[in-house]
């Protein structure tokens, strides 16, 4: 076990300046050093990480569109909702894992934070092969279901097997990169993030174009990439000099460190599983009143949906940074700090997503024309940037809030809120307005849809700030952190 007073004790310089490697990034400093600037050591690096992700999204759209085709484009967008269920049985491990580990840190469990490195590595390895196995299985049904048509299924056929093959590495990845962040390190997940994405920009032309693989070779690179990231991820958690790594005498599948993972995981698993079911009426609703351009409207939901997750995953590196600052105070019991956090968060993030709704509604033919040349494709996208964006500058808000009761281990609350938004406003919406506006209802279904789900999220928040201050107390300066294994109080 590690020695705590000793590690106060070279925090606060009583042992001189020389440290070992693994003090450097002594994450009990979650819990003194100043909100502000942990936020900058934290987010930044999540930011610079999510932004690289979301440029090569783009990027590969833009290599698939301008040298594959209109078509490709459009089995793309057919591939988001099955995207969206991958990522949903990775995020049920990863965020649960990264937010547990957190929480023990905060409440000076070493050897639990342990347990969840070594089990989030078990159970990504368990999600991938039995979520992969049976999509493979089932693809051409699974993207029929989705919306496929005769014209898009070979591209998305081609782009999901590769990406299918290759999802264990995916999800220990991601898995393992995101306790990296959690217990201290967001300088190193972003630079396995950067990695991944370094990789994959160069790689996807050569795939492309050179080697003419087409929209597969896209996914072969994402392969590639996220392979070289993964190599720098287990060489951190193998390495003894990391703060908290693999230690084959802690538990590598424990019920009790399972049952807190999926709880907490459970919110952004759902968040992920509903935008698929969403996402399939968004197709259907486009191929039912688009007419004979229901392909290129998909296509055109496709571009949109690339740069809204832009500004989203923006918005997601500041709440990435905010996670572990959150989820260790709250496990400290410092509530000032938790707050703290909580309202930059909502500064920060609601400044994000203003000025994407800003961009997209000036620019929106520049926007498209980076993915395509087709002039009916940026005529359907044009609309659907002006209409989607209206209430886009609210859309931060509302993450941040949601992923605040994610991190501080109340996932009943976060799992309400990102339902709101997904399932009780968003699909009704979907059902009834583009009876009466066609394909322009469907980007008015979600513009509406973020409004109201950001009113409950704001009233929700006010409500629950009240609870939880009654119920905690001011952690005493001599008692120092609270001891508490109830990580969902």
């Amino acid at each position: 076990m590690t020695d705590f007073q000793n590690i106060n004790d070279i925090r606060r310089g009583k042992t001189g300046d020389r440290r070992p490697s693994a003090m450097r990034h002594d994450p009990m400093t979650l819990g003194t050093k100043p909100i502000g600037r942990l936020l900058l050591d934290y987010s930044i690096p999540a930011i610079i990480a999510s932004v690289a992700v979301s440029v090569y999204n783009i990027v590969d759209s833009i290599f698939i569109g301008r040298g594959v085709g209109a078509m490709a484009i459009a089995g793309l967008a057919i591939t988001l909702p099955l995207m969206n269920l991958v990522m949903a049985f990775c995020t049920l491990i990863a965020a649960g894992g990264a937010t547990i580990s957190s929480i023990f840190l905060g409440q000076r469990n070493v050897c639990k934070a342990t347990d969840v490195v070594n089990n989030v590595m078990t159970f990504c390895l368990v999600h991938a092969v039995l979520f992969g196995g049976l999509t493979l299985i089932f693809i051409d049904p699974i993207l029929r279901f989705f919306g496929a048509t005769a014209e898009t299924i070979v591209y998305a056929r081609e782009f999901m097997e590769v990406i299918l093959y290759g999802l264990p590495m995916s999800y220990v990845f991601i898995g393992l990169n995101n306790l990296m962040r959690a217990t201290g390190y967001p300088r190193k997940a972003m630079i396995s993030a950067l990695l991944s994405v370094v990789v994959n920009v160069i790689l996807a032309p050569i795939f492309i174009y050179t080697l003419k693989w087409g929209i597969a070779g896209a996914a072969w690179a994402t392969n590639a990439g996220q392979f070289v990231a993964l190599i720098w991820v287990l060489f951190h958690f193998f390495s003894k000099k990391s703060y908290v790594h693999f230690n084959a005498a802690n538990s590598w599948c424990k019920g009790s460190i399972l049952k807190k993972i999926y709880a907490i995981g459970l919110s952004p698993f759902l968040m992920n599983v509903t935008t698929c079911v969403v996402v399939i009426f968004i197709n259907k609703a486009l191929l039912d009143y688009g007419g004979a351009d229901g392909n290129l409207a998909i296509g055109a939901f496709g571009i949109i949906n690339r740069v809204t997750m832009f500004f989203v995953m923006v918005v997601f590196g500041v709440t990435q940074g905010m996670q572990p600052i959150l989820g260790f105070n709250y496990g400290a019991n410092q509530w000032g700090r938790v707050k703290a956090t909580l309202y930059k968060g909502i500064w920060i993030g609601t400044s994000i997503t203003a000025f994407g709704c800003f961009i997209t509604e000036v620019f929106p033919d520049i926007l498209s024309r980076l993915f395509t040349v087709d002039e009916g494709l940026i005529s359907i996208a044009r609309e659907g940037f002006r209409c989607y964006f209206i209430f886009y500058a609210v859309v931060g808000c509302q993450i941040v809030i949601q992923n605040f009761f994610q991190s501080i281990g109340k996932p009943q609350i976060s799992i309400f809120l990102s339902l709101t938004r997904q399932l009780i406003f968003l699909l009704p919406f979907l059902l009834t307005l583009p009876r009466y506006f066609g394909v322009k209802g469907v980007w008015l279904s979600m513009a509406g849809s973020d409004m109201l789900a950001f009113i409950v999220a704001v009233i929700t928040l006010v409500i629950m700030q009240r609870r939880i201050s009654r119920k905690m107390q001011p952690a005493a300066p001599s008692m120092g952190m609270a001891q508490t294994d109830d990580t969902d109080d």
